[in-house]
């Protein structure tokens, strides 16, 4: 089968297009910025990449099947070819859906928060005790090094997003995948784009929720509010509450106060402890949902904690970029309040007192939209000073949420200057965060380079 994907260069798409062309389809595709490393990734799989959206590159590709990524809209000329051509078209949900989970055993991940790392971690978990999974995760996992790959029958772990179909298909991508495990991390306002409030989100999980079979498994972080009304809409699946608190089912303490080392106890009774490269509760709590979904396809709670010593993080998840002349530089992709302040709370109590310099550049369509303004400051309060991005574009004045007086935030339309205010206070033992959902301009690299000029 001969099949075109435009927006090939997403990672998700990227990730389908693995799939496709591991399973022998012929596989071309489009993308509007087409640029390493994706495009170095799919071009050494022999996957011909197109730049640009003109209707010209169907004459070349000659499809079967054209798959159309949630980037792509109507207007777009190439999507108004395959449409005024009568081709055959699909999302990347749904072929994956109908090409590759169609009798696996699914395990999603579900939630506002930590999809890549839990899905990361149970993949890891399921390799190393000799399970071979197929997956296709939102980023690149430390311990393989692709983000998709089709796996050894029958489990497929896969990073279900909440975030629309396409243009013709306005369901939560997540809707398609029917796990027989799924996890349910969290649930928070997001993807305002998308959703005009928390309570669609509410309703997509609950469609997911839907598809769950009465002899799977629903793995639900406790003490989520909004998870709970989720499952007071109805709830057809065994279900275990993991999480913190004492009075999860299933839960996480910690053994060191970076959370580097923590018990897992059940029923308040420890049945073990880890020790990885990891810090932060919410990591932790990570690994204990990761840990649950293996138990239920039957690993050993012993083998799949033996397994987190090996476990390496997706890459820009609190990712050490470099150390320069004592200030060590992390690339890290939160771009949510609720994921800010978790990866500068984790960092916060990895350096103890030492400084730390947070950057963000709020990019996300939420963010860009406003929407969590209220709360942005706060989850930056941890750290020692605060440069934020907000250029002439952005639409909201982010000066006026997060800069206080005599406080520590300073806001900047210009990443010449963000990257010379940042080096002219960075100091030898510095720790400088820098968060975006997005390449940030090469901000990690420049801070680097300028370092080791001083």
């Amino acid at each position: 089968m001969r099949v075109h994907i435009l927006g090939i260069c997403g990672t998700f798409m990227g990730g389908i297009a693995a799939l496709a062309r591991e399973a022998g389809h012929e596989v071309s595709g489009s993308d509007l910025n087409v640029y390493p490393p994706m495009s170095t990734q799919l071009q050494a799989l022999g996957i011909r990449l197109h730049e640009g959206w003109d209707p010209e590159q169907l004459d070349e590709a000659m499809p079967d099947v054209v798959i159309i990524g949630n980037a792509l809209s109507r207007g777009n000329p190439v999507v108004e070819a395959v449409l005024n051509r009568g081709l055959a078209y699909t999302s990347g949900a749904e072929w994956l859906a109908q090409h590759v989970l169609a009798g696996r055993w699914v395990l999603a991940v579900a939630g506002t928060h930590g999809k890549t790392t839990t899905s990361s971690i149970l993949a890891w978990i399921l390799e190393s005790t000799g399970l071979q999974p197929g997956f296709l995760i939102g980023g690149v996992p430390g311990n393989f090094e692709v983000s998709a790959r089709l796996g050894a029958a029958p489990f497929f772990v896969v990073e279900a997003d909440e975030y629309d179909t396409a243009f013709f298909d306005k369901r939560a991508k997540f809707v398609h995948y029917r796990p027989r495990t799924a996890i349910l991390n969290n649930l928070e306002y997001d993807h305002a784009d998308i959703y005009p409030d928390v309570a669609s989100i509410r309703r997509m999980f609950h469609q997911l929720i839907r598809t769950v079979p009465s002899e799977g498994c629903l793995l639900v972080r406790h003490g989520d509010p909004e998870l709970k009304e989720t499952l007071a809409l109805g709830v057809y699946t065994p279900v275990e509450y993991f999480g913190r608190a004492a009075a999860a089912e299933w839960r996480v303490v910690p053994l060191t106060e970076d959370w580097s080392s923590f018990e897992i106890q059940h029923v308040g009774e420890s049945v073990g402890t880890v020790r990885w490269s990891l810090f932060g509760a919410h990591n932790a709590e990570n690994a204990l949902a990761a840990v649950l979904a293996a138990r239920h396809v039957g690993v050993p709670v012993a083998a799949a904690l033996a397994s987190l010593a090996g476990f390496q993080n997706a890459r820009r998840r609190l990712e050490v970029r470099g150390t320069v002349a004592g200030v060590t530089v992390y690339d890290d992709f939160a771009h949510h309040p609720t994921a800010i302040a978790a990866t500068v709370g984790a960092l916060r109590a990895r350096v103890g007192s030492a400084r730390i310099i947070a950057i963000l550049e709020p990019r996300s369509a939420t963010m860009r939209m406003g929407v969590h303004r209220d709360t942005l400051a706060g989850s930056l309060a941890e750290a020692d000073s605060v440069c934020v991005y907000a250029p002439a574009n952005l639409g909201w004045d982010v000066a006026s949420a997060v800069v206080t007086p005599g406080g520590h935030a300073r806001v900047f339309s210009d990443l010449d200057a963000l990257l010379a205010a940042v080096i002219s206070q960075c100091q030898a033992g510095d720790h400088v965060l820098v968060m975006s959902n997005g390449g940030f301009g090469g901000l990690h690299e420049r801070l680097l380079g300028e370092l080791a000029k001083r």
